[in-house]
C-alpha cells in the first residue's frame, strides 16, 4: 500500500480488502478442485474391484458458483453399488455380505488434501 491522504484511507482499505478476498476465493476454487481429484483418485485406486468397472465409473463434477466452487465426487454408472458396498448388505437366501469400506477413507483424504492445499495457498500469497 503506497502512501495514502487520510481522506482516502477508507477507500484505500476497501480496495486491499476486495482484492484479498478476489484472492482467497480463487485459492479456495483450486483447493476444491485439488480436493475432488485427490478424492476421485483415492475411490479408484482403493475401490473394490470384480471387473474394475466400479473403480473406474469414479468421476469428478465441478460447478462453478458466485463465490465459490462445488465439486460432486460420484460413480457415473455404478452408483447403486455404492452404498451396499460401503456398507455390507444381506444376501437373498440369508446372511450377509461383508462391507468394504472405501468412501469414507476418501472423504478424510479429500479433507486432508482441502486443508493442506487452502493453507499453501493461503501462506504464499
Amino acid at each position: 500500500m503506497a502512501n495514502v491522504e487520510l481522506d482516502e484511507l477508507a477507500s484505500a482499505v476497501m480496495a486491499e480488502l476486495e482484492e484479498y478476498a478476489q484472492y482467497t476465493a480463487e485459492a479456495l476454487k483450486e483447493s476444491v478442485k485439488e480436493a475432488g481429484t485427490a478424492v476421485r483418485d483415492h475411490l479408484r485406486s482403493n475401490s473394490p474391484r470384480d471387473s474394475g468397472d466400479y473403480a473406474k465409473s469414479w468421476t469428478v463434477k465441478v460447478t462453478e458458483m458466485p463465490h465459490g466452487s462445488k465439486v460432486l465426487v460420484h460413480s457415473r454408472n455404478r452408483y447403486q453399488l455404492t452404498h451396499l458396498l460401503e456398507y455390507g448388505h444381506a444376501k437373498r437366501g440369508g446372511g450377509r455380505v461383508a462391507a468394504q469400506p472405501h468412501i469414507a477413507a476418501a472423504q478424510t483424504v479429500g479433507e486432508e488434501v482441502l486443508n493442506q492445499e487452502l493453507q499453501r495457498r493461503l501462506s504464499n500469497g
